[in-house]
């Protein structure tokens, strides 16, 4: 495997439970309580951005390859699934109120 595959996988494995990580919208701004919509709508756009990251790594190596929309759900769920660690921790090992 190609060490720029590698170094993607582990950057889209890290984006996928920054969400659950931590309690600022987007980093930035802190709530007293950051609801799980916050916490989708950051999956989706980390989601896009390393997207948009692959499919910049893919255009500097050889021509893009067109993708139809399940290849997108596809990926999507795995990212999904790579953000389940980040959930189990935010949900089921804390305690409320931390």
């Amino acid at each position: 495997m190609q060490t720029s595959i590698t170094i993607l996988l582990l950057l889209a494995v890290a984006a996928a439970n920054l969400p659950f990580a931590t309690t600022r919208v987007a980093g930035f701004v802190k709530v007293a309580r950051k609801h799980f919509g916050w916490q989708a709508l950051e999956l989706a756009v980390l989601f896009l951005l390393v997207g948009g990251l692959a499919r910049l790594l893919e255009a500097r190596q050889m021509p893009v390859h067109e993708q139809n929309w399940q290849f997108y759900v596809t990926t999507f769920a795995l990212f999904l699934v790579a953000g389940f660690p980040g959930f189990v921790y935010r949900y089921f090992w804390r305690k409320p109120g931390q």
